[in-house]
């Protein structure tokens, strides 16, 4: 993602010189000014990330895109509106689908987005971001949370994180009285977990286990089901869980209503089955084979990314973060 880049000025030069290089400078400004790209300390004056005009035609350009990527099965249809996350799951879903239907979706229903709420936050500096939650006519009763991003002026908003949340587990997220929210720095203190190692301390929670996290069916469940898993016979199962952290998948921090935060994040897994001598592995679906290469001996190694929404804990009153949120999908596969 691109970054604004401030002026800056040589070593002195006599006055002369100076004179004409303030001249040369108020004229480039004027003409920014002019251009309406002009940002004065832009990364650190605090500005809300977008109007809710502009939140709301982003959310509208993403749900075309996206419904028009789907129909046909094209991931270069909605390439521009998803990142992060959300589009390595979307481009690896809509590869797959073109794979096995090439002359586009049969299913194909439109997604729809109805009551969006917008939370906007105020924050200085890029990637400027913000939150809308929607009731979708898929998902069941679940509210769509979408996260869209934007790395410069020039750039489009990016939905880069979708979870879907039960209505009752949706944080509520306070506005300033001009109807901001706040965005928490990753890096800051005041939690009980920095949203900086949230992606690090879940993969070393889903290997160790541990109290970072508190039971759930993304955390202590998971793992259980991991277990249970990891050895069948004829068939052993192993887990590998990576951090995701960089760029497009760096996490973003909300603050709530009881001095917590909201923290949206990324990880990548590696789920890998090898068949016992005389013994085959399971005859993955036609998703998964339209993702994998190479060809399936012994194994099968799988790699997903998920984006995951936890709520955590202000550090004054404690408490464990909560995985309320995790969606996962396959980008790729390797036989062997």
């Amino acid at each position: 993602m691109s970054r604004e880049r401030s002026l800056t000025t040589g070593r002195p030069r006599r006055r002369g010189r100076d004179r004409d290089a303030l001249i040369a400078v108020s004229l480039t400004a004027v003409t920014l000014a002019a251009s309406g790209c002009v940002v004065v300390h832009g990364e650190r004056t605090v500005l809300p990330a977008a109007t809710k005009a502009e939140a709301a035609e982003a959310v509208e350009r993403f749900t075309t895109a996206y419904n028009k990527a789907d129909a046909a099965y094209d991931p270069s249809l909605d390439a521009e509106h998803t990142t992060g996350a959300l589009g390595a799951i979307d481009a690896a879903r809509l590869r797959a689908g073109r794979v096995n239907h090439p002359d586009g979706n049969p299913r194909h229903r439109p997604l729809t987005l109805t009551d969006v709420h917008y939370t906007i936050p105020e924050k200085p500096g890029w990637p400027r971001w913000f939150v809308a939650d929607a009731q979708a006519n898929k998902g069941g009763d679940a509210r769509w949370v979408l996260v869209f991003t934007r790395g410069g002026r020039a750039e489009p908003w990016q939905a880069a994180y979708l979870t879907l949340v039960a209505p009752d587990a949706l944080p509520e997220f306070p506005e300033n009285e001009d109807g901001w929210a706040e965005a928490v720095p990753v890096d800051g203190a005041g939690l009980t977990r920095s949203p900086a190692g949230l992606s690090g301390d879940y993969a070393t929670y889903l290997k160790d286990g541990g109290d970072a996290f508190a039971d759930g069916a993304y955390t202590s469940e998971l793992r259980s089901t991991r277990a249970k898993n990891s050895s069948r016979p004829g068939l052993a199962t192993q887990y590998i869980d990576e951090p995701l952290t960089t760029g497009d998948f760096a996490p973003l921090a909300l603050r709530t209503a009881d001095g917590g935060a909201v923290v949206f994040f990324s990880t990548r897994h590696f789920v890998k089955q090898t068949a016992a001598a005389g013994a085959s592995v399971p005859a993955p679906n036609k998703d998964v084979r339209a993702l994998t290469t190479g060809e399936i001996k012994q194994s099968l190694t799988m790699e997903f990314v998920a984006n995951e929404m936890a709520v955590v804990p202000g550090a004054s009153g404690g408490g464990k973060a909560s995985v309320v949120s995790r969606v996962e999908g396959l980008t790729a596969a390797k036989g062997e």
